[in-house]
């Protein structure tokens, strides 16, 4: 043996399940090394030890891990047992949690160790493209901006469509909050331990009136019982960059057009300049994360204190989010663990600079051949077009003028809390009592500050405008469960009833339009009456879950709501839900089948409802303020008046009835595990904008219950542990979802004449449409034209096919042509570990979404520059179709948006415990926002409204960062 060098042994062993069968691949490592081994095909392993002893860790999927310590022996037999902790995993449903395998409904989780790496500003953003039949979507690119999130594509047409969101037991308002980009921003998303999708009705229907979009159980972070101190820091430091921009002409090749094409007091109006503008109005932008949390458990107390703080630069120029977040959890047991308490606390203090969007098509706009500064002081030093020496209100603003000369700021605290005490009765240890205590809480404030010189502020001084607000969300709950197995019947029984009191307060007071130097009002001076709005939620509720021979499940559930946003008449409903499930996998049939882990088959059928409809009290008569051109005289004083609106005195909430037939599986030791959900939804007296006879309301077009509209699916998840040993792991998780939605009536009469509601306002001309709401077809299908080409596949400027055969091309000509939603979404995602490295990507898809190009009907025609006194640039689409006129209605501009999108990219290095073993430290980089295949010319395929015209572009982020762990 060389010097040094340390003589080794060689140990033997033989790994086996509970059956007495050898285990191939399972990892056995040397404890506190990278040294290590994984068993043959018959379970039989080899590995090289130092003779000085150790112990050796035995690993595999399903199994509970083992520890052996090696001693003076060199054979080894070990038999691993199934891991009862992972078949037994808890979710969180409506009002308490339930063991994984006698989950009955449509309900996915996913934990912090499955989150979205790299720069995470709002929670949603946690889970992007991870969930079968949840498409997030984000809103923009802005600091901050929220996300559009729909499970199973929503419920709805005038109403929302957002799930609910409840976190730790508080149902929160999904309403904004004035003063912050988006209300769900205002919640750190490093607090958050788990998100619990509950999608079908017999998962949501406790939830009732508010739950037809689906729900979201948000849990965030909490200490445990016995853990010593722990204290997490993580930093992480990104630039984001504009990945592309829209496509129009430079200042060469406008005025190459122009000359060709214009008239003389046109090409007067060009100048030798080549402005970028797109590029003056966007900057790379830096942001910053810290975070900052000690946890543990002080004489059995456990708790978890978290700090925050964010710093966001959008890469629009002068846009920022800033947010401080506070988090403090506290979950002591008494009475010997019959009352365990629940206290949760999560406060931010966010600050926003909102850039003036308008900038974005502005920019797209602009005149390329004019500079940005004039090097004078008017306007500001700005260039604006201008006629008879004053601005020109009809020509476009300089873009970076809007964004210098306008202050948009606003500042929002926010306060979500409760406390959860849940008793277990000394005299019947199977009842407890559970209380809920919460409240949600914000008060906010902001103000729009515009310069003396700008150009378009006719006021000529500096103006303000300003806004408050304060909201409130109360909460009590109370229920009782009832749990106990009766092993002579073998049957057990999880029974839930309770009652639950929701209040919601805003109130925002009026404030002038005022000069802000001086403090006058500007303007029609308001009444300074404060907008106040109150309504109430009281429900009762129950759930009984009964597993017989840990095989067939039952479970039945209802709700009985009460809203004060309706009438007597119409105030409460009954929201019931029944679910069966049968572990197949439990049967005798299927015990040797070796190869099968788990199979449980689920059907389910529930009513939900949707109770958030618009404003608040729509069954009562509502009057607005008139201007001030109908005032009323009264001797030499002039009073306003006000004006009726329409209202329907017996609208209802919209009722959404679910079936879900799902199948749960899992093959070679749960390797392979996944999900099959087929649903079917009929949406009743969904609420629809219809039109009235003359002279029967106080409007033309009413907001009332006469619609249906089904929606029909198919969701598949499945997970892979494609590798698995002591070096090297790498774990797949593919998801996709096919949707298909159809609206069935929009009227209470059958009227075959009727075309459907117009929809989706387009940039150009006035009150133009490019969507309906149409019976037999999907919501905001689009309504053009159809293009008639030359024999090059050119599109004829004016030429459309006669649809209606009546040899004039007219309105009754346009037809109903695609949609905007996708037929199918995909989501990708894997993770490889080997030795201290780590990689995980994450890739969404769409497929059959379409796309109107706004921009390319708006900006591709040499119309855009024939007004007077000012130029338009053009898209260069307008070289490709060389339209003179615009042709808005075309189905030209339809676009296949399908894109395959990779969101992230996250590199990571483990460098173990250092400076004497005491700390942790991780380093990662992350790429998000990476590439996206597409044939769409537009600058993003991914709007879910399915209309593209000046979208804040979302960022490509370079982040890098640190994980100390002490």
């Amino acid at each position: 043996m060389a010097p040094g060098k340390q003589q080794g042994v060689t140990l033997k062993g033989k790994v086996v399940n509970e059956n007495g069968e050898g285990l191939p691949g399972v990892t056995v490592v040397l404890k506190g090394t990278t040294t290590g081994t994984s068993t043959d095909i018959n379970g039989n392993f080899s590995l090289n030890v130092p003779q000085t002893g150790g112990t050796l860790v035995l690993s595999f999927i399903g199994y509970t891990t083992q520890e052996v310590a090696i001693g003076g022996q060199t054979t080894f037999n070990v038999a691993l047992q199934p891991d009862v902790k992972a078949l037994e995993e808890i979710v969180v449903v409506g009002y308490g949690t339930q063991k994984k395998s006698d989950v009955t409904g449509s309900v996915t989780s996913v934990s912090s160790d499955d989150f979205v790496q790299g720069q995470v500003t709002t929670p949603e953003q946690l889970i992007q493209g991870k969930v079968a039949g949840v498409a997030i979507t984000s809103n923009s690119g802005a600091p901050g901006s929220g996300s559009t999130i729909r499970i199973r594509g929503g419920s709805s047409l005038y109403a929302t469509n957002d799930p609910l969101i409840v976190i730790d037991g508080v149902p929160v308002d999904n309403g904004s909050i004035s003063g912050s980009a988006n209300a769900l921003s205002m919640i750190n998303p490093n607090d958050i331990a788990s998100f619990n999708i509950l999608k079908d009705a017999s998962a949501t229907a406790i939830y009732g009136s508010r739950a037809s979009n689906g729900v979201i159980i948000i849990t965030t972070k909490k200490g445990k019982a016995g853990d010593k101190l722990a204290v997490n820091f993580s930093t992480l430091h990104s630039l984001s960059t504009v990945p592309n921009t829209i496509d129009v002409l430079s200042g060469d090749e406008f005025r190459t057009l122009v000359n060709q094409y214009g008239n003389s007091d046109q090409k007067a109006l060009l100048r030798g300049f080549n402005t970028d503008w797109q590029d003056q109005i966007y900057r790379t932008a830096y942001t910053t994360d810290n975070n900052i949390s000690v946890s543990g458990s002080v004489k059995d107390i456990p708790y978890r204190v978290s700090v925050g703080y964010l710093n966001q630069d959008g890469v629009l120029k002068t846009s920022n989010f800033e947010r401080t977040s506070l988090g403090v959890s506290l979950n002591p047991s008494f009475l010997d663990d019959h009352l365990t308490t629940n206290v949760n606390f999560k406060g931010s203090q966010t600050s926003s600079v909102f850039a003036n969007e308008g900038a974005i098509s502005a920019a797209i706009i602009f005149d390329p051949t004019r500079p940005v500064y004039t090097g004078s002081t008017r306007n500001g030093g700005f260039f604006q077009w201008e006629k008879n020496g004053v601005f020109n209100p009809l020509a476009p603003t300089n873009p970076l003028s809007l964004l210098m000369q306008r202050n948009d700021q606003g500042e929002a605290n926010r306060w979500l809390g409760n406390v959860q005490l849940d008793y277990k009765f000394h005299f019947l240890p199977e009842l407890r009592a559970n209380l809920n205590l919460g409240t949600d809480r914000s008060d906010s404030e902001g103000y729009i500050l515009t310069d003396a010189d700008h150009a378009p502020n006719q006021w000529k001084v500096q103006t303000i405008s300003e806004y408050a607000q304060e909201k409130e969300n109360n909460l009590a709950d109370f229920y009782l469960n009832y749990q106990k197995e009766y092993t002579s019947i073998q049957s057990r029984v999880d029974a839930t009833a309770g009652y639950s009191f929701q209040e919601f307060i805003a109130e925002s007071p009026e404030f002038a339009f005022r000069n802000n130097e001086t403090g006058e009002p500007l303007g029609q001076e308001p009444d300074y009456i404060p907008s106040y709005s109150q309504h109430r939620l009281k429900s009762y509720f129950g759930r009984l879950n009964y597993t017989f021979m840990d095989r067939y499940i039952l479970t039945g559930t209802v709700r009985y709501d009460g809203s004060t946003r309706f009438s007597e008449d119409n105030r409460w409903g009954v929201f019931p839900a029944l679910a069966f499930a049968w572990r197949l996998g439990e049967e005798a049939f299927l015990q040797n089948v070796n190869a099968l882990s788990d199979l449980k088959l689920r059907l389910g059928y529930g009513i939900t409802g949707q109770q958030d409809i618009g404003r608040l009290f729509p069954y009562l008569a509502f009057y607005t303020r008139a201007d001030n051109t109908a005032q009323y005289q009264f001797g030499d004083t002039f009073y306003p008046t006000f004006r009726a609106q329409g209202y329907d005195e017996k609208i209802k909430w919209e009722e959404t009835a679910t079936f879900n037939a799902g199948l749960d599986f899992g093959f070679a030791n749960n390797r392979v595990t996944g999900t099959i959900d087929y649903f079917f939804k009929d949406t009743k007296d969904l609420l629809a904008e219809i039109t009235v006879a003359a002279g029967t309301n106080l409007t033309n077009r009413l907001a009332t219950n006469v619609g249906n509209m089904e929606t029909k699916g198919l969701e598949v998840a499945l997970d892979f542990v494609a590798v698995s040993n002591s070096k090297l792991t790498w774990n797949i998780g593919i998801n996709g979802t096919v949707i298909d939605q159809e609206i069935t009536s929009l009227s209470k009469v059958d009227n075959p004449e009727f075309s459907g509601y117009d929809v989706g306002g387009i940039t150009g001309g006035t009150g133009n449409f490019i969507q309906k709401y149409a019976v037999g077809y999907a919501p905001n299908t689009f309504y053009v034209y159809k293009q008639v080409y030359d024999e090059s596949g050119k599109p004829v400027e004016g030429l459309y096919a006669d649809m209606n055969g009546d040899g004039v091309i007219g309105s009754d000509d346009r037809y109903l042509f695609k949609k905007p939603t996708a037929d199918f979404t995909l989501g990708f995602n894997t993770q490889v570990a080997y030795g201290n490295w780590d990689l995980s990507m994450v890739l969404r898809g769409s497929f059959n979404n379409y796309v109107y190009n706004n921009v390319y009907s708006n900006l591709a025609a040499r119309q855009s520059y024939s007004f007077g006194d000012y130029l338009n640039n053009v898209s260069s689409n307008v070289l490709e179709t060389e339209f003179g006129n615009y042709q808005y209605f075309s189905d030209y501009y339809i676009e296949n948006a399908s894109f395959l999108r990779m969101d992230n990219i996250s590199l990571g290095y483990n460098f173990g415990n250092i400076i004497g073993d005491k700390v942790g430290l991780r380093a990662t980089a992350n790429v998000q926002n990476v590439f996206t295949i597409t044939d769409y010319n537009g600058l993003d395929p991914e709007l879910g409204t399915g209309i593209d015209y000046s979208l804040y572009p979302r960022p490509r982020v370079f982040s890098v960062g640190l994980n100390v762990n002490l």
